[in-house]
């Protein structure tokens, strides 16, 4: 009996000692995550209300310009200005309407002509800004007053309230994000409040423009940290089951531990499996193949082809993504090397890089050695920047940049405006091309906003000219609206799906 009852009580202290070990791994990786999705939050949240900062900010220079073009008219009979204000409501895509002020009186509109209406500058911001719910016209709608004055004179020009709140759902997505302009503040929904502005309780972010008198607030609803782990880290807490697992049962789940997706990646590597796919890119005016973006599909011995999204973030997490993409280069090499006489010269060859290609001078010789492998000057090596993590500008990245240059190679900002910092990117890093996300495209035709947007990015990108790629081009209509604007290079189902190399090789020779 007292053999049997020891034997119980061992068998109890190894139970709470396995529980226990299993527990440990799981519970200090969940607080590591949790931390590191707070830290996440954070960024993300600070990012977008820079993003929307600059958005706000591009609105307002367009609506202020129409102001000050229209100030020196002030004074002047209503009848015969009344065609400048309606001119300037038609040629600035983001102003509803103009009005002249003489002293505090406003006394034309572009909507109404001859009109009387006292105008209050305490209601102004700064002076500068009124934030209202809305006016006799559109009761229910936000409206952005935007004031400008000289002596007696002054000019007012008004910003509908539906392009900011469609710039605070657009950016935001899962963000909450508020316009604030003295005491009123804007919402999503198009709802101004009046008050203090509510604190988020997750990554609260206030940024506050230094040109005109508003700030961008954006955090997240309460429990978003959790969200975001449930969204986002699925493989790392199937990893934390797993150690857990390992530690808890010990001789007999060590050995399993060789299927973790680190390892199985590596093996994966090591045996091949990363494959080259290739993507036409297109001439806009010839619908010539201009060239390919080369992209990374895993050939799985058993799941088959494995989609990039599947496996592209956590190679990227684990540091595996520096070799895979060395890996694709080869192949490139290899598969495109043998075809240089085919090609339209320059051929345009685009390869994904991440941060974690920045991190060393490896790089430089990556490219150097696939350049090696086609005649001289045939290629137009093009690296295109992904956002998914930031790209710090320190002396190694400054000096990777400059040497990539040296060597002709060429750098594009992918899905440009959707993620980290693109144009903190085309100040640092002296980017050549951009390429406008597919998002942007597919709303072509449909959302003004969006395209208004897309506007302004092909105009910026011929203001600093640079080279700019279309992707996600799938009708017609779509293709037509970039050609006419000018948009040199389509990349899209329209043209191609990615393929394996053999059938783009034998597609080249017929574009």
């Amino acid at each position: 009996m007292p053999l049997t009852a020891r034997s119980r009580r061992k068998r109890s202290t190894r139970i709470v000692v396995t529980l226990l070990s299993g527990l440990l791994p799981i519970v200090l990786g969940s607080a590591i995550l949790y931390m590191q999705a707070e830290r996440t939050l954070e960024q993300s949240a600070a990012q977008t209300a820079e993003q929307a900062l600059r958005q706000f900010e591009l609105m307002l220079d367009n609506t202020a310009e129409a102001a000050r073009i229209l100030l020196p008219l002030a004074g002047k009979d209503c009848e015969e200005v009344k065609l400048a204000l309606r001119e300037q409501v038609t040629r600035r895509p983001f102003v509803r309407s103009t009005n002249l002020v003489w002293e505090n009186n406003l006394y034309c509109s572009s909507l109404f002509g001859q009109f009387k209406e006292a105008v209050n500058a305490g209601d102004y911001h700064e002076g500068k800004l009124w934030l209202m719910n809305g006016n006799p016209v559109t009761p229910d709608t936000a409206l952005l007053i935007y004031r400008l004055s000289d002596g007696p004179g002054g000019a007012l020009t008004t910003l509908d309230g539906y392009h900011l709140s469609n710039i605070l759902r657009l950016i935001g997505r899962q963000t909450l994000l508020m316009l604030q302009v003295g005491d009123n503040w804007l919402t999503a929904d198009g709802q101004v409040h009046q008050g203090p502005l509510p604190a988020l309780p997750v990554a609260h972010s206030v940024l506050e423009s230094a040109r005109y008198g508003f700030s961008v607030s954006a955090g997240y609803h309460e429990g978003e940290t959790w969200r975001y782990m449930a969204a986002e880290y699925p493989p790392l807490f199937s990893l934390l089951i797993f150690f857990g697992a390992v530690s808890g049962a010990i001789g007999h789940f060590v050995q399993k531990r060789s299927t973790s997706p680190s390892h199985e990646m590596l093996r994966a590597l090591e045996a091949g499996e990363f494959i080259a796919y290739f993507q036409p890119v297109v001439h806009a005016d010839t619908k010539r193949w201009s060239g390919a973006e080369v992209l990374m599909r895993w050939n799985h011995p058993k799941e088959g082809l494995v989609r990039p999204d599947l496996f592209i973030p956590f190679a990227e997490h684990s540091g595996l993504i520096v070799p895979m993409t060395r890996s694709l280069m080869q192949q490139t090499a290899v598969l495109l090397g043998p075809q240089t006489a085919t090609f339209d010269k320059p051929f345009h060859i685009g390869i994904n890089i991440t941060a974690s290609h920045c991190q060393d001078l490896e790089l430089v010789e990556d490219c150097r050695d696939l350049l090696a492998a086609f005649e001289p000057g045939s290629v137009e090596l093009v690296l295109e920047l992904t956002e998914r993590e930031l790209i710090e500008p320190n002396d190694i990245t400054l000096q990777l940049f400059e040497q990539l240059h040296a060597l002709g190679v060429k750098i594009a900002i992918d899905d440009f405006g959707t993620g980290h910092s693109s144009l903190g990117y085309l100040r640092t890093f002296n980017v050549d091309f951009l390429k406008i996300d597919q998002s942007f495209v597919a709303m072509i035709g449909i959302d003004a906003l969006s395209r208004h947007i897309l506007d302004s990015i092909i105009e910026l990108s011929a203001k600093l000219d640079l080279g700019i790629v279309a992707e996600g081009v799938e009708t017609q209509a779509q293709a037509d609206y970039l050609t006419k604007h000018n948009v040199k290079f389509l990349q899209g189902y329209l043209y191609g799906k990615p393929m394996p190399a053999a059938d783009f090789i034998d597609t080249l020779s017929q574009h």
